[in-house]
């Protein structure tokens, strides 16, 4: 096989990135392990930044979203017995959007299909070869309908792109000795629950709580999402329902509001962990979302920053197609980790202000809700915490002078 951009992993980066090639006129193919079933199935958190929404809306993928999604123009700090709203409208001019994770690959992967494009499902990727040449080469073994075992293949490419996750083989595929990579695993995790039943809350509640983080969050009109802070070695199987709304009633219930039970239809128990490699790119293999850096769930960022990066990746395979101009590409990674440094920042320091960690005393508690006052308390503090979570805008190529590179008039689609 051959195709101009090989893309290893069809969750929402490798998805949004062959869209968006797609719709400047470049060819690509998408390696999935997974099953189209599974990945559709698969629930994430899906808190969409502004950019991320406007994205999926200008490239004409956000119908669904609009008539699913929930726009949120706020969010809920719960603290000290009390609840202070942050106006993300007020603030920044800018909202939210609440709408699964899966629900945009299911928009992705009907948009793909639809347009013509190769997503193959159950092909596995096991290497990926040539990095350093003009074509480099991905060898994988695909399953698919017209084939009821499991064959070799190899997919040869002008540039590779990796967004196959943390364990893929995409970043193991950069030489050790020209990678850094950066790691903080936080002692505790999440446990997560859906939950059959009416909204709780308008807007997502974050609580700070002398038993730990809490977060209430929503899926739809007739699912609802929480997590509460735990040890990450929890089973959840071994937490009854019961158990399970008396902790989050004790976190959570104020003197003038209660939380709203329902049915738990699922349950699990996520780490937590901050994760960064540098550099995002070696030769023609580009790294982007979870194969590239992690980020904890507080500050929901994690999708966001993928989609933020296969946008600035679209850019400079655009540029280079049309006139052969690399510069874009090779400031790629440079581009990228500073929005991804910034958003590590931030969901650092939102998991730092909301958890109980292990060696804190009353005093620690105390600072906690001390930063959690001044933040609801100052404006400018407030609209840090609001511009940060409705998502930083793209930052501008350095010597570009613009954000994206436009096609020559008169170029062709998918230039060379």
């Amino acid at each position: 096989m051959r195709t101009k951009v090989g893309i290893v992993g069809g969750g929402p980066a490798g998805l949004v990135l062959s869209h968006l090639l797609y719709l400047e006129g470049i060819e690509s193919v998408v390696l999935e392990s997974r099953s189209r079933e599974e990945l559709e199935n698969e629930i994430r958190a899906g808190v969409l930044e502004q950019g991320t929404a406007d994205l999926l809306d200008a490239t004409g993928v956000g119908d669904r979203m609009h008539r699913d999604g929930a726009v949120h123009h706020g969010i809920n700090l719960r603290f000290a017995g009390r609840t202070e709203r942050i106006d993300f409208a007020d603030l920044t001019g800018k909202a939210v959007t609440l709408y699964g994770q899966h629900e945009v690959v299911k928009d992705l992967i009907s948009r793909r299909l639809e347009d013509g494009g190769q997503v193959l499902f159950g092909a596995e990727a096991h290497e990926i070869t040539g990095i350093e040449s003009e074509e480099p080469k991905v060898r994988f073994s695909h399953e698919g309908s017209e084939k009821p075992e499991k064959s070799e293949e190899e997919l040869a490419c002008d540039f590779v792109v990796g967004v196959d996750g943390f364990h893929g083989v995409s970043r193991p595929a950069i030489p050790e000795a020209a990678r850094t990579e950066y790691t903080r695993k936080y002692p505790f995790g999440w446990f997560g629950i859906l939950v059959e039943a009416p909204p709780a809350t308008e807007e997502l509640i974050y609580a700070n709580h002398e038993r730990g983080f809490t977060l209430v969050s929503t899926r739809s009109p007739q699912i609802q999402r929480m997590y509460f802070q735990c040890d990450p070695t929890e089973n959840a199987d071994d937490w009854s329902d019961d158990r399970i709304w008396a902790e989050l009633h004790a976190r959570l219930d104020t003197e003038d509001w209660t939380l709203t039970d329902g049915e738990i239809i699922e349950k699990n128990v996520v780490g937590m962990r901050s994760f960064v490699t540098e550099p995002m790119q070696y030769g023609r293999l580009f790294l982007a979302g979870d194969a590239a850096h992690i980020v904890p769930p507080t500050g929901a960022k994690g999708m966001n920053l993928a989609v933020a990066d296969v946008r600035v990746l679209s850019q400079g395979l655009a540029a280079y197609y049309y006139s052969g101009d690399t510069g874009a590409l090779d400031r790629y990674s440079e581009r990228c980790l500073r929005r991804v440094w910034k958003a590590s920042r931030f969901s650092w320091w939102m998991t730092s202000m909301l958890h109980r960690f292990e060696d804190d005393d009353v005093f620690g508690h105390r600072m906690q809700v001390a930063e959690l006052d001044y933040v609801t308390g100052s404006r400018a503090a407030s609209a840090t915490l609001a511009e940060n979570y409705v998502g930083l805008p793209l930052e501008a190529s350095k010597g570009s002078g613009t954000e994206s590179p436009q096609r020559p008039a008169g170029a062709p689609m998918g230039g060379a």
